[in-house]
């Protein structure tokens, strides 16, 4: 499935992965390929991206993630240090 990692000032993750998990509102959770469609608001946290060989994680400043047709795309205030 393809994720984007998007905060107002710049793209900061793009790319095909196996599993995403997010920190969501009501605690985190995690999103694999056929997940069913959803809006979800995210704390801050970590959002951590799963591909093949890799894995990467992302401190956030709160946001939204979107997910509709094997596409996740996670809108984030800012991406913190």
């Amino acid at each position: 499935m393809n994720l984007e990692i998007l905060t107002p000032d710049k793209k900061v993750f793009e790319g095909e992965v196996t599993a995403v998990t997010v920190p969501g509102t009501l605690g985190s959770f995690q999103i694999l390929k056929g997940h069913a469609p959803i809006i979800s608001t995210l704390e801050d946290g970590p959002v951590i991206v799963k591909a093949t060989n890799d894995s990467q994680t992302f401190n956030i400043k709160g946001g939204v993630v979107e997910v509709l047709d094997d596409k996740v795309i996670v809108l984030a205030e800012a991406i913190l240090a």
